[in-house]
């Protein structure tokens, strides 16, 4: 990346569009510009269902970005749910022709031309190219090969692809709001960098990222992205859930999930009286224990966390994964949500420690860390 260059991330999520304009500081970091975000209900359970909506959010979005920031906004890149990304592991061996002359930037993009060279399926799209190691004909795995000594070297790579159908739709929603697409990037790609602390980048570690409406899934082993998937529920169902079993407004059933927040009933202290305000039973002053309320969240989250389960085991890659990182507005702010997670799952799970995490506004937390993970990359628009 470059000293000056100015990187847009849009993130299209269950309840908003948010969107960060970044540059790349003196530092080689990202400086962020502005953010700007806007109500959307065009995305639900990960699926479009209103696309002038959400052209609409962007476009909103787009205007007060630029107002702020007084520059004129064309490209940006963008989010994609996991449920619509295939990552295909690919690797391949380049010969050198001349050991002693090292390797070339020539060899280096010949080799990375041969790595995506794969049999696309008719209904996907190639979206991106993770490189995970360069080896040398020696074994010696490097980040950059160019001026090596070496008579070859492998590089191993995912090939990220994505639903053709969606990407279409995606297109047509930013042409509508006069925007461009750079690239598109996997949620829990965008977010890897972000949420995970160092240690966790050189782990075999899946990333749950709990939102409005969606769980995320992002399975990393070091640096290979190797599983990624969407489950539809989130923050919002819980809501939903105390609303309907309670009877009560959506409003309120959202401020008893936060103010008593906790996912496992055994932890309750006080089993205190709740006065229900806006009950719609016949009895309007209807009192509950708080250990009702735990009781339905406690449900709601133990369904997430067991879906999670069946899903990373029908894919066999459960025994590989050593820790579960969680992060979402969806779950952070119900207590003991790790441990629930940890008893469901068997594997150690903790609330994400990521340093770069706390300095970012939870609704700005992935266009924020698409902007840090383009920034990052050697090839990019901007």
């Amino acid at each position: 990346m470059a000293i000056g260059d100015i990187i847009v991330g849009i993130d299209i999520g269950t309840s908003k569009v948010s969107t960060v304009v970044g540059e790349v500081n003196n530092f080689s970091q990202i400086e962020t510009i502005c953010s700007t975000s806007h109500k959307c209900k065009g995305l639900k359970k990960g699926k479009i269902i209103n696309e002038e909506e959400i052209s609409l959010s962007i476009s909103k979005t787009i205007k007060d970005a630029e107002d702020e920031a007084n520059i004129r906004i064309n490209s940006a890149y963008v989010t994609i749910p996991g449920k619509y990304v295939t990552i295909v592991q690919n690797s391949i061996t380049k010969e050198i022709k001349d050991k002693y002359s090292g390797i070339t930037l020539k060899d280096v993009q010949a080799a990375i031309l041969q790595v995506r060279d794969i049999e696309i399926p008719e209904e996907q799209t190639l979206i991106d190219i993770g490189i995970d190691k360069i080896i040398l004909d020696n074994g010696k795995i490097v980040s950059d090969p160019v001026g090596n000594l070496s008579s070859n070297f492998t590089i191993q790579a995912q090939v990220i692809l994505a639903d053709k159908e969606y990407v279409k739709q995606l297109t047509n929603i930013l042409r509508k709001a006069g925007i461009t697409i750079d690239g598109i990037v996997p949620i829990a790609l965008a977010e890897r960098n972000l949420i995970l602390d160092t240690n966790e980048l050189h782990d075999n570690v899946m990333l749950l990222d709990i939102g409005a409406g969606n769980t995320e899934i992002g399975v990393f082993e070091g640096n290979a992205f190797t599983y990624t998937n969407t489950i539809p529920l989130g923050g919002d169902s819980i809501t939903n859930d105390i609303c309907l079993v309670l009877n009560i407004s959506e409003e309120e059933a959202e401020k008893l999930k936060r103010q008593y927040g906790l996912a496992l009933k055994s932890f309750i202290d006080n089993d205190n009286e709740i006065m229900l305000n806006t009950c719609k039973d016949e009895n309007r002053n209807k009192v509950i224990r708080s250990s009702e309320l735990i009781e339905i969240i406690e449900a709601r989250i133990e369904e997430i966390f067991a879906l999670v389960n069946r899903d990373i085991t029908n894919q066999g890659i459960k025994q590989r994964i050593n820790n579960v990182v969680l992060a979402g507005q969806g779950i952070t702010n119900i207590s003991k949500s790790d441990v629930a997670g940890k008893i469901t799952l068997n594997i150690p799970v903790k609330t994400s420690t990521g340093r770069a995490i706390s300095m970012v506004r939870p609704e700005f937390r992935t266009s924020y860390a698409l902007v840090r993970y383009i920034a990052a990359k050697k090839k990019k628009k901007t």
